[in-house]
């Protein structure tokens, strides 16, 4: 719908009211800013649920991988020729071995409840990135140093180099009972990995450390993998779940952390519904700005009806003027939450220290920091959704304008 130049200069015209004219201005600029704020809600929500889906995958796989394939009663025999088999299967990136268990820490008489975890030494080099203190170079096999998350450091007042004691309940058997096995292991590293949940219990060794603490032998519990795909990750671990039937167990980290997906799934689609009637109130304000319009201007309609303007261009007119709010407001709402987004932990800081509040507890949100994600096809689809829902409202008081009756109204001028 192109504009000739009458067209296009009375509608730039009505975009600003005159000075009799300012409940008119009021109106419009209220829907301006209804709608930026409508389309700058909606990018900020869903840019930060994406972000925690993001965040959460990224972090849940990095420590636990796509899959785990888990032993039946903690201990996997012949686990050399399950590795073998696993690496093997099409699609499957990377399979490591590996030791869960959890266990107590003690510490200067502070107790806490720990998953120590045995790893290769390449998967220990691995988190060389994440460390905040100390060395992970440290923890070798046979080495009595592990690497604490920053959390549980926290927790016990541990610091690196400070000697920590590991508390197995299967210890050995006496003529007096089963005394708990009590192993004195020095903090060699202090790692954060950003969820709170694994920065507050984890001990990382190396698997021969794990074996002996735990009296296992040559054994492990747990073959972590890693598949060429996330979202395939069922598929491509079907033919080990077949294969390993009555032996091992195979969870995904889709499974292992359905409840947590799925409440941000329907949290997601609940607040876009939700939001999405901001813009739809926005669209009533353009409606009723534009009606007050409309009619203000049934006089100047009549005039360029007489002098020749087609019910066409009276249509075009004030359709553009109505479309233009719409998008000048969209294009706002896009500003404001690009900049709300770049400077969000900022904001959250801000507000917390103003209102006394602790906005952001990392043991209740999980992360460590607000994330976000922008997804450019939501932004699409909020930006459309704005967008049509201006250019309707604009129909109504647009078609009533255009059906003016020059005669009717100028009968008595």
């Amino acid at each position: 719908m192109f504009l000739n130049p009458f067209e296009w200069t009375i509608a730039k015209r009505y975009l600003w009211p005159g000075k009799g004219e300012g409940f008119i201005k009021l109106v419009a600029g209220i829907s301006i800013g209804v709608v930026m704020l409508s389309v700058a809600m909606l990018v900020i929500v869903m840019s930060v649920m994406n972000g925690f889906r993001a965040e959460l995958v990224e972090k849940i796989v990095g420590l636990n991988g796509h899959a785990i394939v888990q032993a039946y009663g903690g201990r996997l025999d012949d686990w050399e020729g399950v590795l073998k088999e696993i690496e093997e299967t099409p699609g499957v990136v990377d399979a490591t071995p590996l030791i869960d268990m959890p266990l107590l820490v003690t510490f200067n008489g502070r107790v806490e409840g720990v998953l120590v975890r045995g790893h290769t030494p390449e998967y220990i080099e691995d988190l060389a990135d994440k460390v905040v203190m100390g060395d992970m170079a440290r923890i070798q096999p046979g080495a009595d140093e592990v690497a604490i998350g920053a959390r549980l450091a926290e927790n016990i007042g541990a610091r690196v180099g400070d000697t920590i004691t590991v508390l197995n309940p299967a210890g050995r058997t006496t003529p007096f009972g089963t005394v708990p096995r009590q192993v004195g292991y020095r903090i060699g590293a202090i790692f954060e990995v950003g969820l709170y949940d694994y920065d507050k219990a984890f001990v990382v060794m190396s698997i021969p450390q794990a074996q002996t603490l735990l009296l296992t032998g040559d054994t492990i519990s747990m073959i972590e993998v890693e598949t060429e795909d996330a979202n395939r990750v069922s598929e491509i671990m079907a033919p080990i779940e077949a294969k390993l039937a009555g032996t091992a167990v195979v969870n995904t980290w889709e499974t292992m952390n359905a409840s947590i997906f799925e409440a941000l799934q329907v949290e997601r689609v609940a607040m876009f519904f939700a939001l999405s009637f901001m813009v739809l109130v926005a669209a009533f304000n353009i409606l009723s700005s534009l009606v007050m319009l409309v009619r203000a201007k049934t006089r100047d309609i009549a005039i360029m009806r007489t002098m020749g303007a087609g019910r066409q261009s009276i249509l075009k007119i004030f359709v553009t003027t109505g479309f233009t709010v719409g998008a000048i407001g969209t294009l706002a709402g896009l500003v404001l939450g690009a900049l709300v987004l770049t400077f969000r932990q900022s904001i959250v800081a801000f507000i917390g220290w103003a209102t006394g509040q602790d906005l952001w507890n990392p043991e209740v949100r999980f992360l460590t920091e607000l994330p976000a994600k922008t997804d450019p096809w939501e932004i699409f689809g909020i930006v459309m959704l704005a967008l049509v829902l201006s250019f309707l409202a604009t129909l109504y008081p647009a078609f009533k304008a255009a059906n003016t009756d020059p005669v009717q109204v100028l009968r008595y001028e």
